[in-house]
């Protein structure tokens, strides 16, 4: 299938936060309520209409665990943008973005956009964390911010389609090389092809963990 561009992904935070969820809901359109923990690193593709054009997105899921961190900052490097997840009734991964997003900043492209997710929005009566919490932390920082949940759907598709805009802007603004592998982009091929004549695909390998 052909598409524009192709931006790397890398979604990050702590374990059981729904980062796994997150990806099987953007990437199948599905929700599984029990999965283990990932081990290391998994992935999943799709192809989305990025301002009336198609791009692909590769999202490497990363997994939570401390001891799996060494792994997971391999990923940080060659990556155009992340998502940064907290479970919005668990406040412990509400305080531990600070680690999360400095790690993220030191062994990525200063210019990589970072949206933060409060995810399992649908558990809004166990809330520990509020929503100006977390609208507060992503303004001090220059993050995209929302809430989602990967059971309900709600504001997945938004939450990887605001980060590919924020890249495409980017690109626009010369803030990436695109020769330079590194920056996370790969310029497309089919190009010529309508942009209303794409259409969406998704490639998710089986066996994945929701992290």
């Amino acid at each position: 299938m052909s598409y524009e561009y192709l931006f790397r992904l890398i979604i990050i935070g702590d374990s059981s936060v729904g980062k796994s969820c997150l990806i099987l809901q953007f990437t199948e359109e599905r929700f599984r309520p029990f999965y283990n923990n990932t081990v290391g690193v998994d992935f999943g593709s799709k192809v989305v209409p990025i301002k009336a054009r198609p791009i692909k997105l590769h999202i490497w899921d990363t997994a939570g665990q401390e001891r799996y961190r060494s792994i997971t900052r391999s990923y940080y490097r060659g990556a155009a943008g992340a998502l940064l997840v907290y479970d919005i009734t668990r406040r412990e991964t509400f305080n531990n973005l600070a680690n999360w997003l400095e790690d993220a900043r030191e062994h990525t492209n200063p210019n990589m956009a970072i949206t933060l997710i409060g995810s399992k929005c649908d558990l809004s009566h166990q809330r520990a964390v509020s929503r100006e919490e977390g609208e507060r932390f992503a303004k001090e920082n220059g993050l995209i911010f929302m809430e989602a949940s990967a059971k309900t759907s709600e504001n997945v598709i938004e939450a990887f389609t605001r980060t590919a805009e924020k890249i495409l802007q980017n690109i626009h603004e010369g803030l990436f090389d695109l020769s330079n592998e590194s920056s996370g982009i790969k310029v497309g091929y089919g190009c010529a092809q309508a942009p209303s004549e794409s259409r969406e695909e998704a490639i998710t390998q089986r066996g994945r963990c929701c992290s």
